[in-house]
């Protein structure tokens, strides 16, 4: 996974460390990955895993005879490989990505240069001029008085107000092989939200200023073949859901991860547990 500046990771997932020195502030991304239920997640893993099944069908009737454990292990294991690479690939993706709207020189990978052919495309499109057009990228936002932060991938200037006005947009790059490109999930509202109401930005010297007026906001899907800029609708609603996603988290992370059993007075104490306590 992408790892922004100030980010780190606790047992709690991802948090970001204040510059100034304040409490630590907990990820947008890690807000929204405890209190957000991806339906798809599970049929894809299902999917993915039956798929190699079918396609290594005689390796797995033998196995299933002779090295059952290591064969069930390997099974559970082919989804977590696949998001694994996928992450990194988006990773890759993302860090080429800001290089070029900086202006700065990179490599591009042969696995990346699909994705920022299409990026590409989306600059001439619209016409950008990157030192005229984009006003930050990969920038860090924080909501100190909330407690959270997150990474904008980038704020664009683009012509879609009346009269191709110039608009300020607040965009974040999604990547996917095998996805739509016009396919978006619902929580992306709430993370634009999220970003887009932050009080706050950094600089890359770590001074600060307020967070620009955002006017739009959008996914940009990158995929190898094809892009789609879909606005979103990230508005002051969005930013509540988010905020009520924002207390769930916080209420997990401070929970204990476990409590103790309750035994009535004379049942006896199993060997096995450790934490309990008996009625008084």
């Amino acid at each position: 996974m992408t790892e922004p500046r100030h980010a780190h990771d606790t047992d709690n997932g991802r948090y970001y460390t204040d510059p100034a020195g304040g409490p630590d502030l907990v990820s947008v991304t890690n807000v929204l990955g405890a209190s957000v239920h991806k339906h798809a997640l599970m049929p894809w893993a299902v999917k993915l895993t039956v798929e190699w099944i079918l396609d290594h069908r005689m390796e797995v009737a033998r196995r299933a005879i002779t090295d059952r454990a290591a064969l069930t292990k390997q099974l559970k294991q082919i989804h977590v490989d696949a998001r694994d690479t996928a992450s990194d690939l988006g990773t890759l993706i993302h860090r080429a990505a800001e290089l070029r709207l900086l202006g700065a020189p990179f490599a591009v990978e042969a696995t990346v240069a699909p994705y920022l052919a299409q990026l590409e495309a989306f600059l001439g499109f619209w016409g950008i001029d990157i030192d005229q057009h984009v006003e930050a990228a990969e920038i860090t936002c924080l909501h100190r008085r909330l407690g959270y932060a997150g990474t904008a991938d980038l704020m664009i200037w683009l012509p879609t107000g009346p009269g191709r006005k110039l608009e300020l947009w607040l965009i974040d790059f999604k990547t996917s092989a095998t996805r739509s490109a016009k396919d978006v999930y619902p929580e992306n509202t709430q993370q634009l939200a999220a970003l887009r109401y932050c009080e706050t930005v950094l600089l890359p010297d770590d001074t600060e200023q307020p967070m620009p007026k955002i006017q739009k906001t959008g996914v940009l899907n990158l995929r190898a073949k094809s892009h789609a800029l879909v606005e979103m609708p990230a508005g002051r609603d969005a930013h509540r859901a988010f905020r009520g996603a924002l207390v769930n988290a916080l209420w997990h992370h401070a929970a204990p991860s476990s409590y103790p059993a309750l035994l009535a007075p004379e049942q006896p104490v199993p060997a096995r547990w450790r934490n309990f306590r008996k009625v008084a």
